[in-house]
């Protein structure tokens, strides 16, 4: 499996994550608990973590903290699958979708929104200006020109490369456009095995409380106006500060019909583990799916209100990126499927 598009330019942190990586006990969330802390989904994804450490570590919000960590790939031209150099729908419109929550329940979120640098942030003022708890679209756009933000062209020369080139064949398969694009030579997200690289990030802030972010330029070549579940409170995140917080990456359909970050953290209301919990989640989707999942990508990540980390894949690949006052590591979780 391919690393994400950005492991060379991050190579130095990732080497520091590597050297400062504890035993694996800790790493999967089966050690002692830490506070405060933020994790996110896809090991490079350190950088972000640490825009969002800069926060906690001032003793900021876990919400204000995932906010700060998120918009690192939103801005990064060089990851296909979040924001700004996103690959495009079938139709070459580059289209956002991201959510918020904080501890004290309060959400926010966009979808289907266009030529907006920093989508998590139009979603924070959903949540903080409006009435509402989602905008989508236009609605979405006019929102967020109405509140200062311009309209920027996202569709970067080598995702407009990509988008052409799978025109000539035009097919729609979640399944066969990874292959695709590694043909064309496109570094497309931890592999991008499965076509869907997102980032989901949880924090826990000095005062214990939880916060969370998922943002993402969604599935490659997608239908216009599909979105999955990024943008879904309950399906790509979910907080809840009396006991805990999940989020997702992988493919956003599945996750929807398992409403699986929720999953994730009413089984730890009954006292799963954060990494158990994530494990049932996923053994009760392939209940439910069964061969439909048998060459798809879904992985959840969790925190609970001690601290404590766990994360769970269906296929081998998905990893997690931790920083804390232990330091900055990574870890790749635990598969169902495969070998």
């Amino acid at each position: 499996m391919l690393h994400r598009r950005r492991f060379l330019q991050l190579s130095s942190l990732s080497s520091l994550a590597l050297l400062l990586r504890p035993a694996e006990g800790l790493a999967n969330g089966s050690g002692p608990a830490e506070k405060p802390l933020v994790v996110s989904t896809w090991a490079p994804n350190v950088a972000a973590n640490a825009a969002a450490w800069k926060v906690l570590e001032k003793g900021g919000r876990a919400v204000d903290a995932v906010e700060e960590g998120v918009q690192v790939p939103e801005a990064d031209p060089r990851d296909q699958s979040v924001g700004y150099g996103g690959l495009p729908d079938r139709d070459g419109k580059v289209t956002l979708d991201a959510c918020i929550m904080d501890e004290q329940g309060n959400i926010g979120s966009v979808m289907f929104l266009e030529g907006i640098m920093h989508p998590i942030k139009v979603a924070r003022l959903v949540m903080e200006k409006t009435p509402h708890v989602q905008l989508a679209g236009e609605g979405a756009l006019q929102f967020a020109l109405a509140n200062g933000f311009r309209i920027e062209n996202l569709l970067t020369p080598e995702a407009e490369k990509a988008w052409k080139n799978w025109l000539q064949k035009a097919q729609y398969d979640p399944m066969t456009i990874p292959k695709l694009l590694q043909q064309q030579g496109v570094k497309d997200g931890n592999g991008q095995q499965h076509n869907h690289d997102t980032i989901g990030m949880l924090a826990l802030d000095g005062a214990g409380n939880l916060g969370g972010a998922c943002t993402t330029s969604g599935m490659a070549f997608k239908m216009r106006g599909r979105v999955g579940d990024s943008p879904i409170i309950g399906a790509g995140l979910f907080v809840d500060n009396e006991v805990g917080a999940a989020t997702s990456s992988g493919v956003g359909e599945e996750v929807v019909r398992a409403v699986g970050s929720h999953t994730v953290v009413e089984l730890m209301r009954q006292g799963h583990a954060p990494e158990n919990a994530c494990k049932k989640t996923l053994e009760r989707m392939l209940r439910q799916r069964g061969d439909k999942l048998k060459d798809l990508q879904v992985g959840f990540v969790a925190i609970n209100k001690k601290g404590v980390i766990g994360a769970y894949a269906l296929q081998k690949g998905f990893t997690v990126a931790v920083q804390s006052g232990n330091g900055v590591r990574t870890f790749e979780a635990k598969h169902l499927l495969g070998k």
